[in-house]
């Protein structure tokens, strides 16, 4: 008999199971909850105005913009990533993460998903740092997901441009035009006083373009990212020893060379499929095919 499942014991199912893209919007909506309880706090208890919460808040999650407030709090590069204020603001970026990252590991891995996110919203930020160059623009706060999930985005805009999405269910829409839609955005509103980070989404959506140049080179940056992120983790771990990895269902372990070849030909088998179904559509897969494709799209590295 299958025991009914508490809403906590849902929640932690959902985030163990549920792969990268689920736990990056569990981080997102932990540090959400957090920031909204600080905002309510100290309203309540100390009768603060909003803007002064807000200038609290921003002290731990914001990207600060201005020299001198960013010496201050140099963490904001990363926090402002995983960090909303409004709720309609991280209710968009989570559903383009969902979106986005499910059709982002139909062609790559979790891990490069993450690290996509990662340096999407670190290239976001440093497009903001970088822009307070110019004398016409005022530094301001940077908060929340945007950049990262654009270049999640536009990383399948290049990689696969003539990839379908069914907007509503109905209209077949190619990717790069969606991609392209947003990035026109964001360009022909530089240095407008909307409210929004502009240079944030652009500095996502060139890491996005670049992330999937030279995809087998060591020298592309996802894949140093990911080596550089592996190098920093090692530094906290006590044993050194070279580090081998188990796949699922095999019992022999395996070195990263021989880990990251047998990831290759995968890579090559989901590219194969994915140019059947650009050109004969998805029904024309065996069932086989689909199955493989499936568990691509829920395994990563």
């Amino acid at each position: 008999m299958q025991t009914q499942r508490t809403f906590l014991d849902e929640l932690k199912h959902q985030y163990k199971s549920g792969g990268i893209v689920v736990k990056l919007i569990f981080v997102n909506l932990i540090a959400f909850l957090l920031i909204s309880i600080i905002n309510a706090l100290v309203r309540l208890s100390l009768g603060q105005s909003s803007l002064t919460v807000l200038e609290l808040i921003g002290d731990i999650f914001y990207l600060q913009t201005s020299p001198a407030a960013f010496i201050r709090h140099p963490w904001g590069l990363f926090t402002h990533m995983f960090a909303h204020i409004e709720f309609f603001h991280i209710l968009s970026n989570m559903i383009f993460l969902w979106f986005s990252g499910k059709i982002f590991l139909m062609f790559f891995s979790q891990k490069r998903l993450l690290y996509t996110y990662l340096l999407g919203g670190l290239f976001g930020g440093i497009f903001e740092l970088i822009a307070q160059l110019f004398p016409g623009l005022t530094p301001h706060p940077v908060i929340g997901a945007s950049g990262a999930v654009m270049a999640v985005m536009v990383a399948i805009a290049a990689h696969k441009p003539s990839f379908k999405v069914n907007l509503f269910g109905v209209l077949p829409v190619p990717m790069f035009l969606i991609a392209g839609v947003f990035f026109l955005k964001d360009f022909v509103n530089i240095g407008m006083d909307d409210g929004i980070a502009h240079f944030a989404h652009l500095g996502g959506a060139t890491l996005g373009l670049i992330s999937v140049q030279q995809l087998s080179s060591p020298s592309n940056i996802i894949t140093m990212g990911q080596q550089f992120g592996e190098w920093f983790m090692r530094l906290f771990k006590k044993n050194s020893k070279p580090k081998m990895k188990k796949t699922k269902g095999n019992n022999r372990m395996k070195t990263d060379e021989q880990y990251n070849e047998e990831n290759s030909d995968r890579q090559a088998q989901v590219d194969t499929i994915l140019d059947k179904i650009s050109k004969s559509g998805y029904e024309s897969l065996t069932r086989k095919e689909k199955d493989f494709l499936f568990k691509q799209s829920n395994n990563g590295k």
